[in-house]
């Protein structure tokens, strides 16, 4: 830089920014000091926080005072660092001020050099105060990487600035704890044109890191081709909630399929967040997995979910988490903790096979996924889907989940027509359908004692999936023996109280009173044991089979060879029952009910009569399934 002519007749100098260092400086070029210490041979100035030196008394014509400012130019850096400066005879009260702007380059996170002094531009997402220095999570759109600043123990540095801020961070590459991390030498916010330009390159990079991989599915099959495009959006909604530094909360059904889709997913997503943050406990405080007993978000779900985020964002200086519903999310019982939700802004993606309610909870969500919404069913299973969505996180983990399709397709009884394709697959991992079905059955039963706990290592051990593989046989015998015993002993008490009826349509109605004629609060629940005593009887008829499994306030329903379209049915109900509470869901021919207990038998024998309606439909049959088994 050399000096401008005058504006408007006034000289014109120039003030450094406090990042600026002698190598921005310019000879023959006038520039505003402050007296930082008068001495006997001269005054020594501050042009920055990085530039000092000496004017010798020899050039000085007048006294100064520590505060006083000057205008100088650049005389001499010597050989050992020290820089002369020579005053100007510009009284710095009369010019105009023009900035200099730091020159720097910009280091992006993934180049990070342990040792070397970076300059580095990006968002906080994140500022956690530790009993020693500030730590300021910092995400440049390629990654995420803690800055500390030290004021004095405990001490919050750089109070200024807080999450959302784009700043400019100067300082030292040190590894601490295995991580890269910046050692702050300066931090300050960007504004004007430098703030506009930064968010311009951060969005754009963000953009692109966010896409999701490119892989081709599993295996052939035309009826998930119109869902790719819907998981690829779920995938680039994760992949960016990762990068800008947001936690990520996923609520799953607690059952098998939903653990086969929740499993990889998971995995995925921590394997993107070791790939992209520098902190490595990143993973553990981002990603939370939670299992959900009911087949909807309930309130009690929710608002335990809202209060553990915002004391985590009060705690740790965290953003609102992302909500990813699996197997679950899509009907109109979801809308109401969606809702407490929606008052903090906290998005939710959906990605479901049950029946869905789209006119009611679409608008609640950022994204939605549902083989219904393209025309298709609950055939293509929760875990199917999220077999693709994983990949498309995080192609590296294809080869531990191609499996993971065939179980989930067990686990839910699964009639598709690329069921058979999903086993060949798994067969040629090394698991034949028998080893398949015991995964299924140890899943169902590690996830009944779990509760509402994740169980995280035993059930990656269990479905293979990131675990222990040599663990995995072991405590899936194990597992799926202890499950087969106590079905057993569940049935042997329950099936002498089974009451059978012939409906005029020929099929066969079986009820069970659930409270009273099987055990209480052991496994299987009254939701499996409705469900193996339904399978039992198919293999025993062969003919269509409802089965009704019913207590004091709840109905779970399963047929086989019949087209109950459950989701309607609990429509109608709710329309046609006053004051029975109706509410409830599932698929054509899995689903649960609910009601107030003294409008027990009024609901039941409303639904069926409604059953009695219902059309025969082979393609719903189990039956030949079963048999195998």
């Amino acid at each position: 830089m050399t000096a401008e002519p005058e504006l408007d007749g006034d000289p014109v100098v120039y003030e450094l920014n406090a990042a600026c260092t002698v190598e921005e400086l310019d000879s023959d070029t006038p520039y505003l000091a402050t007296v930082n210490g008068v001495v006997e041979y001269g005054v020594f100035v501050d042009l920055s926080e990085e530039v000092s030196g000496l004017v010798h008394e020899s050039a000085l014509e007048t006294d100064y005072a520590v505060g006083d400012r000057l205008v100088v130019s650049l005389e001499q850096v010597r050989e050992n660092g020290d820089i002369a400066f020579e005053p100007v005879g510009i009284d710095p009260e009369s010019a105009t001020v023009e900035t200099v702007e730091h020159s720097y380059e910009i280091t992006r996170t993934t180049d990070l050099a342990v040792g070397e002094s970076v300059h580095l531009e990006g968002e906080v997402v994140q500022v956690k105060q530790t009993g020693g220095p500030t730590v300021f999570q910092v995400r440049d759109g390629a990654g995420v990487v803690p800055c500390t600043a030290f004021e004095a123990a405990g001490v919050r540095a750089h109070p200024g600035i807080g999450v959302g801020d784009l700043v400019h961070v100067s300082g030292r590459v040190e590894r601490r704890d295995g991580a890269r991390q910046i050692e702050v030498e300066g931090i300050e916010t960007l504004d004007g044109e430098r703030a506009s330009d930064a968010r311009e390159r951060l969005d754009a990079a963000l953009d692109e890191r966010a896409q999701p991989h490119e892989v081709d599915p599993l295996i052939e099959w035309p009826a998930l081709d119109p869902l790719i495009e819907d998981l690829e959006e779920v995938a680039r909604l994760i992949r960016r909630t990762v990068l800008e530094g947001r936690p990520i909360r996923m609520r799953h059904h607690a059952d098998g399929d939903g653990m086969c889709a929740a499993v990889p997913v998971a995995l995925a997503i921590e394997r993107f967040i070791e790939e992209t943050h520098e902190d490595s406990d990143a993973a553990q405080h981002l990603l939370k997995r939670l299992p959900s007993k009911a087949p909807f978000y309930e309130m009690e779900d929710a608002t335990r979910d809202l209060n553990y985020a915002l004391g985590d964002r009060a705690r740790h200086g965290q953003k609102l988490p992302l909500l990813l519903m699996l197997d679950n999310g899509s009907t109109e019982e979801d809308v109401p903790a969606y809702e407490t939700l929606a008052h903090y802004d906290i998005p939710i993606a959906a990605v479901d096979h049950h029946h869905p309610d789209p006119e009611a909870v679409d608008d609640l969500l950022a994204a939605h996924v549902n083989p219904y919404l393209h025309g298709e069913d609950y055939r293509i299973t929760t875990g199917m889907l999220c077999a693709e969505l994983a990949r498309m996180i995080d192609p590296t983990i294809t080869d531990e989940l191609r499996h993971v399709p065939a179980v989930a397709g067990i686990a839910d009884r699964s009639k598709a027509d690329a069921m058979e394709r999903y086993l060949e697959l798994a067969r040629e991992e090394g698991y034949d359908e028998a080893d398949l079905e015991d995964v299924s059955e140890a899943l169902d039963y590690a996830a009944h004692w779990l509760r509402y706990s994740a169980g995280r290592a035993l059930i990656a051990d269990v479905l293979d999936v990131g675990g222990d593989t040599e663990r995995h046989a072991d405590v899936v015998e194990f597992l799926a023996e202890r499950a087969q015993r106590d079905i057993d002993e569940q049935l042997a008490a329950a099936m002498p109280h089974v009451e059978r009826e012939r409906l005029d349509s020929g099929v066969h109605l079986c009820r069970i009173d659930v409270e009273n004629h099987a055990h209480r609060f052991t496994f299987p629940a009254p939701g499996t044991t409705t469900g193996e005593i339904h399978d039992r009887i198919v293999e025993e008829t062969g003919d269509p089979v409802i089965t009704i499994g019913y207590g004091p306030d709840f109905a779970v329903l399963r047929s086989d060879g019949v087209r109950l379209d459950i989701p309607r049915m609990v429509s109608e109900l709710v329309d046609e029952i006053d004051g029975g509470g109706v509410s409830g869901g599932g698929h054509l021919v899995v689903g649960s009910i609910k009601f107030v207990k003294g409008m027990r038998e009024e609901v039941l024998d409303a639904l069926v009569e409604k059953m009695g309606e219902a059309e025969l439909d082979e393609a719903l049959s189990s039956a030949e399934t079963v048999t195998d088994r």
